[in-house]
């Protein structure tokens, strides 16, 4: 009997362990052809970069042989990133340098604005913290478009609606409202570390910069990563606000226009190479601060 019951469960566990095969190998060949169909667009964009011409309809350049070059065929060259800094008919340079100062700037303010909001809420206990939390997760659910005409009419009041600094303005205006993740890492470090540093004389200031920053690299880095790539890749507000205007347009408002120009097929490869250079500053940042980024989400949603 128990000879029949030990092949029983051995011919079971099989049987399980085959399904659990099964199972994971139709799953991973799921991942592995979603990761393919989504890296597709990108491997495009890479190989157009470095087409010699306009040639959408081909996937890969073609090595330079003299029968490739007669029929037109795109071959292998760097010529579109060297075009890409020195094309008279647009000033990519200058709408890179605009992109980085909005960027940097904006991603400085509003870290240290998201934290001190986040840290605030998480420790202190007042009256309207409640209905405060509230009414910012309900103003963050509205898109930010809605309120464009009549932050242009402010900006024209005070005067700075030509200026790469009023995008600064507007980034950092409502980065407060962004407190959820940060609040509930913070929510995740124990109060008693607050009360130890105070019995030994600290403030909360000292205790916020000495005591949790140490502590909460995960969300600083989370929180950098975000404000940073917000403004980089920001279109609708950054278009609105340069209106035909060079010199304030971004990289992201740049290189729309350039495939808005008549000769289009002209600026196709630069159009590509220059999203190739916009992609590799965030690919880095993303691809260095990974490990912090997925634990500043994973702490942040512990506690609400």
């Amino acid at each position: 009997m128990n000879y029949a019951l030990e092949n029983q469960a051995k011919t079971h566990y099989r049987s399980h362990k085959r399904a659990l095969h099964i199972r994971n190998f139709f799953i991973y060949f799921f991942l592995i052809l979603i990761s393919v169909i989504w890296l597709i667009p990108f491997l495009y964009l890479i190989m157009q970069s470095f087409c010699s011409n306009y040639a959408p309809s081909f996937f890969f350049p073609y090595t330079p042989t003299a029968e490739h070059i007669a029929q037109g065929y795109p071959i292998w060259t760097g010529a579109n990133y060297i075009k890409l800094f020195n094309d008279a008919d647009y000033p990519f340079f200058r709408w890179y340098l605009n992109s980085l100062v909005i960027a940097i700037v904006s991603c400085a303010i509003e870290t240290v604005m998201v934290l001190g909001t986040s840290y605030a809420l998480s420790r202190l206990r007042f009256k309207m913290r409640q209905p405060l939390m509230k009414l910012m997760l309900i103003l963050g659910m509205f898109p930010g478009f809605l309120s464009m005409v009549i932050i242009y009419f402010i900006l024209k009041l005070v005067g700075i609606e030509k200026n790469i600094y009023s995008l600064i303005l507007i980034y950092i205006a409502g980065s407060a409202m962004q407190y959820y993740i940060a609040k509930g890492f913070f929510d995740t470090i124990p109060r008693s570390l607050d009360e130890a540093a105070m019995i030994d004389g600290a403030d909360k200031n000292t205790v916020f910069f000495k005591v949790i920053m140490p502590l909460s690299k995960p969300i600083v880095v989370y929180t950098i990563l975000i404000t940073f790539t917000a403004p980089w890749g920001d279109f609708m507000m950054a278009s609105y606000l340069a209106s035909g205007n060079q010199n304030m347009m971004t990289v992201a408002v740049g290189m729309q226009q350039m495939l808005s120009l008549e000769d289009k097929q002209t600026h196709f490869g630069e159009f590509c190479a220059g999203g190739v250079v916009v992609a590799v500053p965030i690919m880095i940042l993303f691809f260095w601060l990974q490990k912090y980024y997925v634990e500043g989400i994973t702490g942040g949603a512990v506690k609400g």
